[in-house]
């Protein structure tokens, strides 16, 4: 009895350490899913050589998954351009939503870069990943900058703009047509993107 008492002693505490240091880690987090509401992305088309205009998807989901593998979708249906016609053609000429319904970004991140932040702390990440759009998939550098607002929520925003050509995803003779329609001189096939994301601890 007594060589079993002091073989359990020794293993307690050998195990006291860890256990402290998993407690005072906090439960682990198993992903991270997307707040819409505080989410955001945009995209800028120019036309007539010079004319800029800001466009966004209203509904957008997205998750990071405990082994730090990243999904966005946008919901091509969603598209606002705050004029209503041109909401309809982006959807039926360019994007052509009854056979493609979303856009989706994924990309892979070091999961221990989000886990070990502190709130408040900064950091910066660069990421390769791929954007499937229009039956089309394409690789993208896509660099970030991720802010630990607290334990449960993180901030995703992008530092440079992600750079989609139109022609790389089959959509030119979309653009080519909405040009058509609108007696436009142009329409740049070169579109940059930007995003800013927030994502929280999945329960």
């Amino acid at each position: 009895m007594l060589q079993l008492y002091r073989r359990t002693s020794t293993r307690a505490v050998l195990m006291a350490p860890a256990l402290a240091l998993a407690l005072a880690a906090g439960p682990a987090i198993a992903g991270w899913t997307m707040d819409p509401a505080r989410s955001h992305l945009s995209f800028v088309s120019i036309k007539a050589k010079d004319v800029g205009e800001v466009n966004t998807f209203k509904e957008m989901t997205g998750t990071i998954t405990d082994d730090g593998q990243v999904t966005v979708s946008m919901f091509l249906d969603s598209v606002e351009t705050l004029i209503p016609i041109r909401n309809e053609r982006m959807r039926e000429f360019l994007f052509e939503t009854t056979n493609y319904k979303d856009a989706t970004l994924t990309a892979k991140v070091e999961p221990a870069i989000i886990a070990e932040m502190q709130p408040g702390q900064i950091q910066q990440i660069t990421a390769e990943g791929n954007l499937s759009l229009h039956g089309e998939t394409q690789p993208m550098i896509i660099s970030m900058q991720a802010a630990k607002l607290d334990d449960g929520t993180v901030m995703v925003a992008s530092t440079k703009p992600l750079i989609v050509d139109a022609a790389k995803f089959g959509l030119s003779d979309g653009v080519e047509k909405l040009r058509e329609i609108a007696g436009l001189a142009s329409i740049s096939h070169a579109v940059p993107v930007t995003f800013v994301m927030t994502f929280v601890a999945a329960e």
